[in-house]
């Protein structure tokens, strides 16, 4: 008698998706339950996470100290400093900034408590929606990339039109209307920064609107089981202008420097600034937005990331942006073509995480 062994049932990928998504628990909940296996979905080819453990002997991103940062002899070297890092790096750490640690710690414990609470409570605010608005959700990009990674996350889009008060959850409101202050005041001080780096007026990004739309992500990295299979987050570049991230203590975050993943080790109390494609753009190359990524969390404590983005504003449909007049030169003439608003957005919306694909694209 022969035996016919059934064809293995074929992976369906999408419908896998569909099901993670529609029952809403995120990786929260599948870490909650106590798999010792991860989901296909999220497990990546092997030839792009074979370099997850850092390659560089690096010490990190460079530290920058503000506390003398209204003091004329200390500004200039503090401008310098920032240059020189958003120049080579992209990225710096900052201490002796203008936010208290009482607020950065309670912003913190706050999105831990959102998405610690049971998923009763959360799930009537998961919602995958993109350019406005209060959402909870799990991998932003989840129906657009080819293989989702081990986060949630909330989102809020605070300026330029801010939500109804009432709308943000009130386990985390309170905190993000004080740290939403205070990012917005430190990014101005970091922008003006950034301009005079440029040789410009300190005023320049702002009265461009290159900082009036600030989007606050509160990012929740959970324990995997099984994180040489995935990440936490892919390798990217950030779209917009920059970023002000506020980790705690539990490691993850890598950026490459020299085609080199370096550790980035945060500091009790320090904030960590990385420049978007937009301002490289916009800088005419002087600033560099570089690829960074998220190790999923092997620790039983979760990764906690306070995120605001800071992005381009009061931009018309008919309106372009390019490299500033300013820096260009017949010695370093335009290195980017001007672009609208429609294709910025497409370009980050229509597809996953990616690298530099904005800057790509407008290359001349």
């Amino acid at each position: 008698m022969e035996v016919v062994m059934a064809a293995p049932p074929s992976y369906d990928r999408l419908q896998e998706v569909k099901e993670f998504d529609e029952a809403k628990i995120g990786v929260k909940g599948l870490s909650d339950s106590g798999i010792t296996t991860i989901p296909r979905i999220f497990i990546h080819p092997q030839e792009k996470i074979s370099d997850l453990k850092s390659t560089s002997t690096s010490s990190g991103i460079p530290i920058i100290d503000l506390s003398n940062v209204n003091s004329a002899d200390h500004r200039l070297i503090i401008v310098e400093q920032v240059r020189a890092a958003a120049n080579t790096w992209g990225f710096f750490q900052v201490i002796n900034h203008c936010i208290p640690l009482s607020v950065l710690d309670e912003i913190t414990a706050a999105i831990k408590s959102f998405h610690e609470q049971p998923h009763e409570l959360k799930a009537k605010y998961y919602v995958r929606q993109g350019q406005s608005g209060v959402t909870y959700s799990s991998n932003y990009d989840l129906f657009q990339s080819k293989v989702a990674t081990w986060h949630d996350y909330v989102s809020v889009w605070m300026a330029p039109a801010a939500p109804q008060i009432d709308q943000i959850p009130d386990i985390y409101r309170n905190e993000l209307v004080e740290w939403d202050k205070n990012a917005a005041e430190l990014g101005n001080i970091v922008g003006e920064l950034l301009a005079e780096g440029l040789g410009l007026d300190s005023r320049k990004l702002k009265e461009s609107s290159l900082l009036e739309t600030r989007i606050f992500g509160g990012m929740f990295y959970p324990y995997c089981p099984q994180p040489d299979l995935t990440v936490g987050l892919s390798d990217h570049t950030d779209p917009g202008v920059m970023t002000i991230l506020l980790p705690n203590q539990v490691p993850g975050l890598q950026v490459k420097h020299e085609e080199k993943w370096v550790d980035v080790k945060p500091l009790r109390g320090g904030l960590i600034i990385n420049i978007g494609d937009f301002l490289q753009i916009v800088s005419n190359g002087e600033y560099k937005s570089v690829q960074h990524r998220v190790k999923a969390n092997s620790h039983k404590e979760p990764r906690i990331s306070i995120v605001h983005w800071f992005d381009v504003g009061n931009w018309d449909e008919s309106n372009h942006y390019g490299p500033l007049p300013e820096l260009i030169t017949p010695e370093k003439p335009a290195q980017y073509r001007m672009f609208s608003k429609q294709e910025y957005v497409e370009n980050f919306y229509s597809k996953g995480l990616d690298s530099k694909s904005l800057v790509e694209k407008l290359k001349l």
